[in-house]
């Protein structure tokens, strides 16, 4: 029989220690818990170093924006976990011996990272980055059309309620694995239509980004980048007054009237920053 690997994201002790018990009472079902994103992701680092993969994360949508950013660890019952006072382990997944219960040294609510807040969609963003072999399914308190289409946008396979049964959840997590994706019937016209409207806002900001000229578009994505005037001057051998010409001129092509404006139109645009590897740039007017 295959087993399911799975890995609980959630800083509310209750409920992880329920649902992790839960989850491993399924004969085929092996699972641990991550009480943060980073920890979740330190967690997923070393199970792939030591060749057992985690298949599924459950994560908390709500991860860490109610913490304060300290707090108590979140720790996994023994017999979940561990298997037992030997430290053992019972299901064939655990964070190591050295680390806290939930992946991590010491468990506890999400933490910034690179100066965001490691939320629950931001952690599956970062899973399908570091991880696009992992399914991530969102566990929500309430239903949010707009929420859930950022989560699929990001790379969610799933939005689940949190009182759903235990029957529903092994469902959606079985369904997941087959490449489904699973929306609450409820959810499914509310998030179609915020997919839709973050489409065309993505076709109109494409379109208002093709009317620039080369030399505008690697402007902005020096922009992107957030190189000052004359780390962008430096950066294509031009006069700091002729870059400034050239911002001027994408702010104006783009109907914005500021870089920061500018810059998020790109994004949606799907416009990325220039290459700064092993590069020492200004930003801001300041040294990187």
């Amino acid at each position: 029989m295959a087993r399911i690997r799975v890995l609980v994201v959630d800083d509310h002790r209750i409920f992880a220690e329920s649902l992790a018990a839960a989850l491993a009472a399924e004969q085929d079902v092996d699972v641990a818990a991550a009480g943060s994103g980073p920890a979740a992701l330190r967690c997923l680092e070393r199970a792939a170093a030591e060749g057992r993969r985690f298949d599924i994360l459950l994560i908390d949508a709500d991860l860490g924006t109610t913490a304060d950013g300290a707090g108590p660890p979140l720790p996994v019952p023994a017999e979940v976990a561990y298997g037992g006072a030997n430290g053992t382990p019972h299901n064939g997944i655990h964070g190591g011996p050295h680390s806290g219960p939930h992946g991590g040294p010491h468990g506890g609510p999400a933490r910034a990272v690179n100066g965001r807040v490691a939320d629950g969609i931001w952690l599956v963003g970062a899973v399908r980055s570091t991880q696009p072999g992992v399914r991530t399914v969102v566990l929500a308190e309430r239903d949010d059309p707009r929420r859930a289409a950022v989560a699929l946008q990001a790379g969610a396979s799933g939005w689940v309620a949190k009182d759903c049964s235990l029957v529903r959840l092994l469902a959606v997590i079985r369904g997941v694995l087959r490449e489904e994706t699973h929306l609450p019937p409820a959810l499914l016209t509310g998030v179609l239509r915020e997919l839709t409207a973050a489409r065309k806002h993505r076709t109109e900001s494409e379109r208002l980004v093709e009317s620039l000229t080369p030399r505008e578009r690697e402007v902005l994505r020096c922009m992107v980048a957030g190189l000052g005037r004359k780390a962008v001057a430096e950066r294509l051998f031009l006069s700091p007054h002729t870059v400034r010409t050239h911002m001027q001129n994408v702010l104006g092509k783009l109907g914005v009237h500021s870089t920061l404006a500018a810059v998020a139109l790109a994004r949606r645009a799907g416009v990325g920053p220039v290459d700064l590897a092993g590069e020492i740039v200004e930003r801001g007017g300041q040294l990187a």
